[in-house]
């Protein structure tokens, strides 16, 4: 009896939106996608459409929480990759936002947010991290606007 009531009150409080989300609802097309509550605060009643605009705004604003995401949507891989074009425009180090997009695709359940992305991340494995930055980043010159990342020396 105590412990039936105990997961009543768990799940009546995931569905009021007292407890912070860290997953799709399970069904859910992304479901194998998930995230570190400690920086990301969502509620549990969020609609999953929102959780993902949610989760994209914060890689705009602050790109290192993307480290925070397991398995990103191509959604979230494209606001990731949006942040990159604009410090390539402004004549940034990129590097760090690779590294994070490389670290992302080291899941085998990941869907890519680019034709061939996951396929040319993979084709570095085994090199430094440098030297994946600048295969992946040289993948990335080729694609088409919206990323179409500034012309660079591959």
């Amino acid at each position: 009896m105590h412990l039936t009531f105990l997961a009543w009150l768990r799940h009546l409080s995931r569905i009021c939106g007292f407890d912070s989300a860290s997953a799709f609802p399970p069904g859910h097309r992304h479901a194998r996608t998930h995230w570190d509550v400690a920086y990301f605060d969502i509620a549990s009643d969020t609609a999953p459409d929102q959780i993902e605009r949610l989760l994209c705004a914060a890689i705009i604003n602050t790109p290192a929480v993307f480290a925070h995401i397991v398995n990103p949507t191509p959604r979230m891989q494209r606001a990731l990759l949006g942040v990159l074009d604009e410090r390539m425009r402004r004549n940034g180090n990129p590097g760090d936002l690779v590294a994070l997009l490389i670290a992302a695709h080291a899941s085998a359940d990941i869907e890519e947010a680019l034709p061939g992305l996951h396929a040319a991340i993979l084709d570095s494995d085994g090199e430094t991290m440098a030297e994946r930055v600048a295969t992946t980043l040289a993948f990335l010159v080729q694609m088409p606007a919206p990323f179409d990342v500034i012309d660079m020396p591959a």
